[in-house]
């Protein structure tokens, strides 16, 4: 019972109550979506596989001409609800400020499962370094799940995809990165994790030593100040993890927003989170 409390982000927001605060979730981030499609050049339902739900949408900068960071973005949704659809919202401060966004699409559960999902995530990254000779450094972008997914982006064997990608950075947003408690709660009704899958697909437990490539890796880990105490437990735990083994990370601790508005307000230009992704590509 205490777990599920933990892993029930909705309970903690002190704005709205629990219903209130996840369809306003769902309703910021779909028109923040729909604005930035309506005043930004995209390509959406890009195919980068062959699974239904293997698509990415790209909102190029202004002015696409040469080379240009990319940041990609991995919603959340606890790996079984969200979609791309709602994963554009963050896109104008970035276009306008001449880096291109992304926004990965992947099977959520009941029909993805975890190990699905991550490779999914890894072979959008593979795609996009194949198919766009003008990206000039990837930074990543995860909330809460889709913060899961990019940690495991960041622990990726890339010799088996026969690429490398130039990953500069990473902003990990109210993740999760040892699933072993979640086996325990509601959210694994839909997953249907064994103990393997969770270990296996826990950033936490394969946290590589960083290669010369990955000193370079500027990691942001941010947490909610009205996170639960077991998120933000998780967070601080995993960017400690992440310093011991040589990468180098800043933990964010950012007052008076919940799980959810975290990463809303980052269609915003004046929103701390915005700031820093906007520094990110000047650091090049």
């Amino acid at each position: 019972q205490a777990l599920e409390e933990q892993y029930s982000p909705s309970r903690w927001s002190p704005r709205l109550d629990r219903d209130t605060v996840v369809q306003a979730h769902l309703a910021a981030t779909a028109a923040g979506t729909q604005r930035a499609r309506a005043g930004v050049q995209t390509s959406l339902h890009v195919p980068y596989g062959d699974g239904e739900g293997e698509k990415l949408d790209i909102y190029f900068p202004t002015d696409p001409s040469g080379t240009f960071p990319v940041l990609v973005y991995i919603h959340g949704g606890y790996w079984q609800c969200l979609s791309k659809d709602e994963s554009g919202f963050a896109a104008p401060p970035l276009v306008s400020r001449g880096v291109a966004v992304v926004a990965v699409g992947y099977d959520t559960a009941p029909k993805g499962h975890m190990d699905a999902m991550v490779l999914q995530v890894r072979r959008s990254l593979a795609f996009l370094v194949e198919r766009y000779s003008g990206i000039r450094g990837i930074y990543l972008c995860g909330h809460s799940a889709g913060a899961h997914l990019a940690a495991m982006v960041l622990s990726t064997d890339w010799t088996e995809y026969g690429v490398a990608p130039d990953i500069k950075g990473a902003v990990l947003v109210s993740g999760v990165y040892d699933l072993e408690p979640i086996l325990h709660t509601y959210v694994n009704d839909a997953l249907n994790m064994s103990r393997e899958v969770a270990q296996r697909n826990s950033p936490m437990l394969c946290v590589t030593p960083a290669a010369p490539a990955a000193a370079a890796c500027k990691v942001l880990v941010a947490v909610a100040q009205h996170d639960s105490p077991e998120f933000r437990r998780q967070s601080q735990e995993y960017g400690q993890a992440l310093r011991a083994a040589g990468w180098s990370v800043s933990l964010l601790d950012l007052a008076g927003v919940d799980h959810f508005d975290i990463i809303e307000k980052l269609s915003e230009e004046s929103y701390v989170l915005t700031q820093v992704r906007e520094e990110l590509p000047s650091s090049l």
